[in-house]
């Protein structure tokens, strides 16, 4: 892929890539398949790597380059990760001479520092303007600004059609708007919003190459945009008060009215299911993967807002051209007289 694309910008500059689109480095489901499709279709693939070993790390980042040379970048927590684990995660990342890193919930200046020493960009996934602020000071190269509609974690309160311009006016570095994009028409809005492109987990998530069990895939395609619920009953191994947007299920319907206050030391360790031999319990993050096993319906289905958009499985590299596409047809819609 050749040639500046009409809709390149400061964000494609930074990342090295066609498209002003990012691929969600989902934990478990974006794996090395998912992040080399969308990178090698113009988009900036990203493994999700979350409270991952090294060794699995490093395995997944060869595995990206045995597919494509496109540029990708590896998704991690640092403020909800053991600290030895954390430093062992960013000493793969380092041995494999990843160029991008990925950084999510609470701002941690110290793993921005040692990304940045080791030659990293670093983009840090935030839900307000001061998170916005303190990550840029930090020593963050660009922002992922992430409003309340988005699917999986969430740390944003407000609509990303709000949060976006707002982080775009308080800082002085690319942002990247998440929460409820996955269409050409949501490329264009970020774009007129300031945005320096967009940030899509939802629909990258029904997708062939995605690691996500068919069954977690199935129930977004099915879904209706009202059919996700946020909540922080999810809670097992992550920090307490962490809000989570699934889709609804016998689970959050068993829940009723009480969608938050859930401590995660306090939900009894039920087994619904197990992942080579480890378990995988009733209220944990885990969202079903295809090395799982168990009654994986009642497991985390992580899904955003923008899930009524995706009504079929489709590969992610036509994902990555449909949303392109889509935005040119609009882009020059906007050339033409307006008509009743």
């Amino acid at each position: 892929m050749t040639g500046r694309h009409p809709l390149h910008t400061k964000g494609c500059d930074l990342l090295g890539c066609r498209y002003p689109i990012l691929q969600a480095g989902m934990g478990g489901v974006a794996r090395s398949g998912l992040a080399a499709a969308v990178s090698a279709a113009g988009g900036f693939g990203c493994l999700g790597m979350v409270r991952e070993k090294p060794d699995l790390i490093a395995k997944e980042i060869a595995a990206v380059r045995a597919i494509t040379d496109a540029p990708f970048g590896v998704n991690l927590i640092p403020s909800a990760t053991d600290p030895v684990l954390l430093a062992e995660e960013l000493a793969a990342c380092f041995d494999a001479d990843v160029s991008t890193l990925m950084f999510f919930w609470d701002v941690l200046p110290e793993a921005v520092a040692k990304a940045k020493a080791a030659g990293c960009k670093v983009l840090y996934q935030v839900g307000s303007v001061a998170a916005a602020q303190a990550a840029v000071a930090a020593g963050a190269d660009a922002i992922i600004a992430q409003g309340v509609e988005a699917g999986g974690h969430v740390r944003g309160h407000v609509s990303s059609l709000v949060l976006l311009p707002q982080i775009v006016a308080a800082v002085d570095v690319p942002v990247f708007g998440s929460g409820g994009f996955a269409t050409g028409r949501g490329l264009v809005a970020a774009l007129a919003l300031g945005g320096a492109g967009i940030h899509c987990g939802t629909a990258f998530l029904a997708t062939p190459e995605s690691f996500a069990h068919d069954v977690h895939k199935r129930a977004v395609i099915a879904a209706e945009p009202d059919d996700t619920v946020l909540t922080d009953a999810y809670a097992i191994n992550w920090p307490p008060d962490s809000p989570v947007r699934v889709l609804r299920s016998a689970a959050t319907e068993a829940l009723g009215h009480n969608l938050f206050g859930h401590d995660p030391d306090r939900i009894p360790r039920e087994q619904i299911g197990e992942e080579e031999g480890r378990p995988i319990y009733l209220m944990s993050t885990d969202s079903p993967l295809r090395s799982m096993t168990g009654d994986l319906e009642r497991m985390a289905q992580f899904a955003g807002q923008c899930v009524g958009l995706i009504d079929r499985i489709t590969p992610a590299g036509e994902v990555v051209a449909n949303i392109m596409r889509e935005a040119g047809r609009v882009l020059g819609d906007f050339g033409r007289p307006a008509t009743r």
